[in-house]
């Protein structure tokens, strides 16, 4: 009997070895199977021109998703006006006449400000091109003096580079600007469209909202409305404190560039403001035209602008983010770029603006879905508790 016992034991271990084996062969298997489907939906993207054709899809229906934005944003607000008995359609036109009314005194403000620094910043690139070419002149200069060095043939090139330059400007300026205008026209009708249907959808946006719930099945509706209220927390979070952000960077980099004596600081502050959208390289491509007009100044002016772009970012960093954004989408560093390097080659600087709100969207809905079956548990083979 007692050998009997032993063999049943050894048995029952050997079983037990097989089955924890067999679970590790399976949860490697299921994750190969996601990757492999991962890469199969890349390639048939790639092949099909998904992208391609979803671009110009979003291109065509760009003043519905502007006024589903608008309505989003407004939506609190016109919410909190039915709080203080104020009907919503009356509501809704309050807060567009406040935001149009607000925009109009913008433009009526900053506008002749910005056409005539624009206008300084235009009629003043000869000068600025003549600057360069001083500069390199007794840069070359200096190196030939000092060390000996032949550098005439460098010079030349440098010169011929330059002359391209200005006769690029000069020709091509006029299709530039009709260019310009074509675009301006083309995106205010957009706009347009977009705040009129944003108007609609603000008005019934909670049947809308209620809309797109009923057409779920029953036991998707409690965790539908429990996830959209996660994501709208913390994309108007993030909207909000980006919005907050860019104003005070506006402002202070203003002030900043308007002492280091740029030209047109107004247009390179509002630059460096639109830039500031994308995490961490959005600083350093609004800077890039700032310094460089700078130096073609003069030296000092470059190196202001330097500084002036330092410190905002110093205040930014320091006083800004943490205390206007906090954690707010409370993301990795690294997942921030790596989502901005892949949002950047596929959809361009458009794609590096919406990378960050978009990667926090997933992962609202993957925390939200791990929550609900535990994946990560399973995939680690962790014992889930009912």
């Amino acid at each position: 009997m007692v050998k009997k016992n032993s063999k049943e034991e050894i048995d029952v271990k050997s079983l037990n070895e097989m089955l924890t084996t067999g679970k590790k062969i399976l949860r490697i298997g299921f994750f190969m199977a996601i990757v492999c489907v991962v890469l199969l939906i890349t390639y048939l993207i790639k092949e099909w021109h998904v992208l391609r054709i979803l671009g110009e899809f979003l291109l065509v229906l760009s003043p519905l998703f502007i006024g589903l934005i608008i309505a989003w944003l407004f939506d609190p607000v016109v919410k909190w006006l039915q709080t203080k008995k104020i009907p919503r359609l009356l509501g809704c036109i309050l807060v567009y006449l406040v935001f149009f009314g607000t925009i109009s005194l913008i433009i009526y403000l900053m506008l002749p400000t910005f056409a005539s620094q624009i206008k300084d910043f235009i009629g003043g690139i000869p000068d600025t091109l003549r600057d360069i070419r001083e500069f390199i002149n007794n840069f070359i200069a200096n190196i030939s003096n000092n060390y000996h060095f032949d550098l005439t043939p460098y010079k030349e090139q440098a010169y011929s580079g330059i002359e391209k330059i200005g006769h690029s400007i000069t020709n091509n300026l006029p299709h530039t600007l009709i260019n310009c205008a074509r675009s301006f026209i083309n995106g205010g009708i957009t706009v347009i469209l977009g705040l009129m249907i944003g108007f609609y959808m603000l008005y019934d946006f909670d049947k809308l909202h209620n809309g797109f719930i009923k057409i779920l099945p029953n036991k998707w509706k409690k965790n539908a409305v429990e996830l959209t209220n996660r994501i709208n927390s913390s994309l108007r979070s993030y909207v909000q404190g980006v919005f907050i952000v860019m104003f005070f960077v506006f402002i202070t980099q203003s002030i900043g560039l308007t002492l280091a004596g740029l030209k047109a600081p107004l247009v390179f502050a509002l630059f460096c403001a639109i830039t500031d959208v994308i995490p961490y390289f959005g600083p350093y491509i609004g800077a890039i035209p700032a310094v460089i007009v700078g130096f073609t100044i003069s030296p000092m002016v470059g190196i202001c602008t330097i500084i002036s772009i330092l410190v905002v970012q110093v205040l930014e960093n320091n006083f800004y983010q943490p205390l206007i954004m906090g954690h707010t989408m409370k993301l990795h560093p690294v997942t921030i770029m790596a989502g901005l390097l892949i949002f950047e080659h596929f959809f361009g600087i458009i794609g590096m603006i919406v990378a960050t709100p978009v990667i926090a969207c997933f992962k609202v809905v993957f925390g939200f879905v791990d929550e609900k079956i535990n994946f990560m548990d399973k995939v680690k083979g962790k014992e889930v508790k009912e």
